[in-house]
C-alpha cells in the first residue's frame, strides 16, 4: 500500500498543476458538442503519459535523454507545435455547446496535438523521469508493479475528470464569453511555454 499511496501523490503532484497539457485537455472538453467528441484528447494525452511513466520506471526514458540529438528533435518539434497551436487556439472561436456546433478541434488534430504537449516537451519528459523514475528505483517486483499502476491511475482519472469538468462548464450559456478570455490565456501560455523551452535549451 505504501508504495500505491506514494505512486499516487507523486504522480498528482507532476499533474496537477496548471500546464499546456491540462489546459488543451479542459478546452477541448469544453468546446465539443458531446463529451464522446472529447474521448480522443483524454485517451490519448493518457495513453502518452502512460507510456512516459512505464519507459521512466524501466529507465528507458534516461537512455533516450542522453542523446542529445533526440532532445534537440523534440524541443524543434514540440516549440514547433506549440506555437502553432497557440495560433489556433487564439482564433478558434465559440458556437455553444447546446446548438451542438462546438469549435472544437476534430479527432486527427486532438490527437496530433496531445502527443505534442505530452510527449514533445523535454521539460516535461526529464521530470516524468526525475520524479517517478528515481522513486521508482526504491521498489521491486511486485511494488514497482504497484508504484506504476498507481501513477498511470491518477493521470487516467485526471484527464477524464478535466474534459468532464470541461465539458459541463461548456454547457453554461455564460461560458462563450470566457471563453475567449481562457483561449487567450491558453495561446499566451502555449507561446509563453515555447519560448521558455528554447531559452532553457541554450543555457
Amino acid at each position: 500500500m505504501q508504495a500505491f499511496f506514494h505512486g499516487m501523490i507523486l504522480a498528482m503532484g507532476l499533474i496537477l498543476p496548471l500546464g499546456v497539457q491540462n489546459l488543451f485537455v479542459f478546452t477541448q472538453g469544453a468546446s465539443q458538442p458531446t463529451f464522446l467528441r472529447a474521448l480522443p484528447v483524454v485517451i490519448t494525452a493518457s495513453l502518452c503519459d502512460t507510456l512516459l511513466i512505464v519507459l521512466a520506471v524501466q529507465g528507458v526514458s534516461l537512455f533516450i535523454a542522453s542523446f542529445a540529438w533526440i532532445k534537440i528533435l523534440f524541443l524543434m518539434i514540440g516549440v514547433g507545435f506549440l506555437a502553432y497551436m497557440g495560433w489556433l487556439t487564439w482564433n478558434s472561436t465559440w458556437a455553444g455547446n447546446d446548438t451542438g456546433a462546438g469549435k472544437g478541434l476534430g479527432v486527427k488534430q486532438q490527437i496530433v496535438f496531445a502527443v505534442t504537449v505530452s510527449l514533445f516537451n523535454p521539460h516535461a519528459v526529464l521530470d516524468t523521469i526525475g520524479v517517478i523514475g528515481t522513486s521508482a528505483i526504491h521498489y521491486t517486483g511486485n511494488e514497482k508493479i504497484v508504484f506504476t499502476m498507481a501513477c498511470i491511475l491518477v493521470s487516467w482519472c485526471w484527464f477524464f475528470l478535466l474534459a468532464v469538468v470541461g465539458w459541463n462548464v461548456g454547457k453554461k450559456k455564460s461560458f462563450t464569453q470566457l471563453f475567449g478570455y481562457i483561449n487567450k490565456v491558453s495561446a499566451i501560455f502555449m507561446w509563453l511555454s515555447a519560448v521558455y523551452m528554447m531559452y532553457n535549451s541554450v543555457l
